[in-house]
């Protein structure tokens, strides 16, 4: 290891896990998320089982040295770690933390701290195929989901993209000034969306006090650095991404059995 315009090359793995993080430019939201994941593998090159769930969050990961990731055992740590927690992890969701960790592994070496990349060899996940091919929501489907106890945002986004028709990044890019309640549509120079009862129903509900900004809102404040378009300028929260939206809808409708998708709303009409 080579001394760098940094410092000391790091020790532990958790300095140059912050490192690395404060040298990558990300916004204080993306760098929780990244902070995680490298937690996570830390997990791994100590051989001991991650935390899963909120507990994954909150615990703090093992203290050890750097140079463990240029141990000859390390790589197959990892690759023990990638597969068992392939079978309850999103694929999708483990394919984005191993390539974290690869991005880190990579700065690290260029900065001389370790030597080898222990992720060489690591396939992603395969993705399950995608079910954009399935049909929309039968309508004892739709029955059980709009009876559901879901909260007030999901039932109004449920609603509107079922009733719409429209495409569920159009949907989440609307602002509460776009909408023309009493016509049941948005107003003109914005993408064309009409809805039916259902949603006139709730709508009024869910931007009572609001009259700009993103309609559909994430549950916590926006993270430092995000578009003023994007931010609520009433209670400071995000628009609600189509990653989350389609979690929670996966989340609620499981109730409906497996391979349940958003995008299954849409009547087609």
């Amino acid at each position: 290891m080579t001394e760098t315009a940094a410092g000391l090359p790091p020790v532990e793995y958790a300095v140059a896990v912050e490192r690395y993080l404060a040298a990558a430019g990300l916004a204080e939201g993306s760098r929780r998320i990244y902070r995680i994941a490298l937690h996570t593998w830390a997990w791994a090159l100590a051989d001991r089982p991650a935390p899963t769930g909120a507990e994954r969050r909150r615990a703090r990961p093992p203290v050890l040295p750097l140079a463990l990731l240029d141990h000859p055992d390390a790589a197959g740590r990892l690759r023990a770690a990638l597969t068992h927690r392939g079978a309850d992890t999103d694929p999708r969701t483990l394919n984005r933390e191993l390539s974290t960790l690869r991005a880190a592994v990579a700065w690290w070496r260029a900065h001389g701290w370790i030597d080898g990349d222990p992720t060489t060899g690591l396939s992603p996940r395969p993705l399950p195929e995608p079910a954009a091919t399935a049909g929309p929501l039968t309508p004892d489907e739709l029955h059980a989901l709009f009876a559901l106890r879901a909260p007030l945002r999901e039932q109004t986004l449920w609603h509107l993209l079922h009733e719409s028709a429209a495409a569920i990044e159009a949907v989440l890019a609307l602002d509460t000034d776009h909408l023309d309640l009493p016509h049941r549509r948005t107003r003109p120079g914005h993408a064309p969306v009409h809805w039916r009862a259902g949603t006139a129903r709730l709508l009024p509900l869910l931007i009572a006090g609001r009259g700009t900004g993103p309609l559909f809102l994430t549950d916590r404040r926006a993270p430092a650095g995000t578009p003023a378009a994007d931010r609520c300028p009433y209670t400071g929260r995000a628009r609600l991404s189509y990653r989350r939206a389609a979690e929670l809808f996966t989340t609620h409708a499981g109730v409906l059995g497996p391979g349940r998708t958003l995008r299954q709303l849409r009547t087609g009409r």
